[in-house]
């Protein structure tokens, strides 16, 4: 188990850390035992940061038990990154998958992985209609718009599930409202649908969230959790959809990817105002961040690449760490406001359902693309040893 292994390594190289982990990071629970005296699944509460938390992990959830908790069709809607992602991790694992889909692009996609046409590929109204439970994975915006046509076959009995809060939690704005009578569960992997595939495929698996909006059956939240497993998680944590959803769009609009692309701008466009080339400016903002620094802090922790750089570079990241804090809070207080009040809903609503919303986003990309930051990076890039 991961667990373990971790605990042997630091055993090795920090023995007394390694000691404290053994002690309070794992908490087993003993196994309540159902009225017929047979034991129920069990579960592990893990320490994060002196707060107790439930974790399941793949091993609590084999593919021959995630076949007993979902014996039926699992009707997948929609083929972005992480619906296919989602729907080729749920196949392998032996669950019963169709997708459901319009005819086009993405059409050909799955048929190229192997989806069947009237078999196991159906459009989307037909997918969902055989869907035992029904995996509705259009984008926010396409889940609104074709939630009137999708509601009529969520019906009594079925499963309604979601890997994103969104469309449920701001059900004002989106219009979609789950009906009586089904469970209406979330799994959400923390990364994209091509790393949610890549990592399965590896073995380890992603992490991943896993909440309950509507239990009609009584087992909604084993679902959740089997779910979770069943698209790719090594493990998955508890939380509630609004919880997911606000979590999820502060992440993305702040240091996951908007803020640090700001970040990385400024930075730039103050060395290259100060004389810096090109190739420095970049290397010093974005390469060694993405290539050195960060892969060392996803491993060991901010605190270990603090106590394992040099004096210079420790004194000085110390010294403007608060700064830099105290600086973006505000931003991210006001981000956080207007996630929780749905402004950036309703601007992702407005924006996404406009007729030329494609042309205009290519518009934004290609700046982005142009910009002499970005095209230095691909010259960068192109320089790394593992390319030559």
């Amino acid at each position: 188990m991961r667990t373990l292994r971790t605990l042997r390594k630091l055993s090795r190289n920090q023995p007394s850390l390694a000691r404290a982990l053994s002690t309070s990071m794992v908490r087993p629970v003993a196994l309540p035992r159902s009225k017929t005296g047979e034991q129920k699944r069990g579960y592990k509460m893990m320490n994060f940061g002196g707060t107790e938390e439930k974790v399941i992990e793949r091993s609590d959830y084999p593919p021959q038990k995630l076949k007993e908790v979902f014996p039926g069709k699992m009707a997948l809607l929609g083929y972005g990154t992480q619906g296919r992602g989602q729907a080729l991790n749920m196949r392998d694992q032996g669950l019963d998958v169709i997708v459901g889909l319009r005819k086009g692009r993405t059409w050909d996609l799955a048929k190229e992985d192997g989806w069947v046409e009237g078999e196991s590929l159906f459009e989307i109204e037909e997918a969902a209609d055989k869907g035992d439970v029904i995996m509705y994975m259009l984008s926010d915006a396409g889940q609104s718009m074709m939630w009137p046509k999708i509601a009529p076959y969520v019906t009594s009995g079925k499963t309604l599930y979601f890997s994103h809060g969104f469309s449920v939690v701001f059900s004002e704005l989106t219009g979609v409202v789950p009906p009586e009578g089904v469970d209406v569960i979330l799994a959400a992997p923390k990364g994209s649908g091509t790393t949610v595939r890549r990592l399965f495929l590896e073995g380890r698996g992603i992490n991943a969230s896993c909440a309950v909006y509507a239990d009609a059956s009584g087992k909604a939240e084993e679902k959740s959790e089997a779910i979770a497993i069943g698209v790719g998680a090594g493990y998955t944590y508890k939380t509630t959809f609004e919880k997911e959803v606000h979590s999820d769009l502060t992440g993305e609009r702040g240091v996951l990817m908007g803020a640090v692309a700001g970040m990385f701008k400024a930075q730039y466009d103050v060395l290259r105002a100060n004389g810096h080339s090109p190739s420095e400016a970049f290397n010093e903002t974005v390469e060694e961040a993405t290539q050195s620094l960060y892969p060392l802090i996803g491993e060991n922790g901010m605190d270990w690449m603090f106590a394992n750089c040099s004096t210079t570079a420790q004194r000085g990241a110390l010294d403007w760490a608060p700064r830099f804090e105290k600086a973006t809070k505000p931003v991210f207080e006001e981000l956080y406001a207007r996630v929780v009040d749905g402004s950036e809903t309703q601007r992702s609503l407005d924006k996404n359902s406009q007729p030329d919303y494609h042309e205009e986003l290519q518009k934004e990309l290609k700046e982005y693309a142009d910009s002499e930051m970005w095209q230095a990076g691909i010259t960068v890039r192109s320089l790394r040893p593992e390319r030559n």
